[in-house]
């Protein structure tokens, strides 16, 4: 007796890198130590250099407790010591060596370093309006061009996608940078759609030669943070 042929199933479709592909978790650091006018940050090439606060710290660890079971090859670091002290669990759960990959370093505020944006936020200063309304840095006395940030930022996720190919890096970096990267990712319009990652949160990219793809953005879920 013959048995009838079992019926094909298509089953949707699950995502899968390209062949070659590039995985990027983007790290914002863990927060950084409160500005205050009587002890400014060290700067490092004109850029404030906070540690991190105790806070931060925490986020460091949730990270490197997330992160520790997901195939990461690399990891890579900022000249900003916020992104190696928040990368540190994760290093010494994987044995890795952080890069320095300088170019991801957070965007140069110009005259409003060591502080003074996050003061001049809080007060409502006109220039802050005016930022978000225009959507620009360089609104900013002294700031580093959209055009420069823009470049060096794409220039250096390039560098390291061909640097790992069919691999998994991870990458402590800033969050004025990973809105950048998502803004330039997804086509956004509107230059500051993707900022305000929070401090600790995940985001991650697949990068295949010139195409970015979005996968995830600022995942938070390992640091037990309420919708907010």
């Amino acid at each position: 007796m013959s048995t009838p042929e079992q019926e094909v199933e298509y089953r949707q479709h699950r995502f899968s890198p390209p062949p070659g592909a590039t995985e990027i978790f983007l790290v914002r650091h863990g927060e950084s130590a409160p500005a205050k006018g009587s002890a400014p940050f060290d700067l490092v090439d004109g850029q404030a250099d906070p540690d991190l606060a105790p806070e931060g710290r925490d986020h460091a660890e949730r990270v490197g407790r997330r992160l520790a079971d997901e195939r990461i090859s690399a990891l890579y670091v900022t000249t900003l010591r916020r992104t190696p002290q928040t990368a540190a669990p994760l290093a010494a759960k994987l044995g890795l060596t952080p890069e320095v990959e300088p170019d991801l370093r957070e965007i140069h505020l110009g005259d409003w370093e060591n502080g003074l944006f996050r003061r001049y936020t809080y007060e409502g200063h006109p220039i802050v309006e005016q930022l978000w309304r225009e959507q620009r840095w360089d609104v900013i006395p002294g700031a580093e061009t959209m055009d420069s940030f823009g470049g060096r930022i794409r220039a250096a996720i390039g560098r390291l996608a061909a640097a790992n190919p069919d691999r998994r890096i991870a990458v402590f970096t800033h969050g004025g940078v990973i809105g950048e990267v998502f803004a330039q990712a997804s086509g956004a319009k509107n230059r500051f759609a993707f900022l305000g990652a929070d401090n600790g949160s995940i985001s991650h990219l697949v990068v295949s030669g010139e195409d970015w793809m979005v996968r995830r953005f600022n995942d938070t879920s390992h640091l037990q943070s309420p919708f907010g």
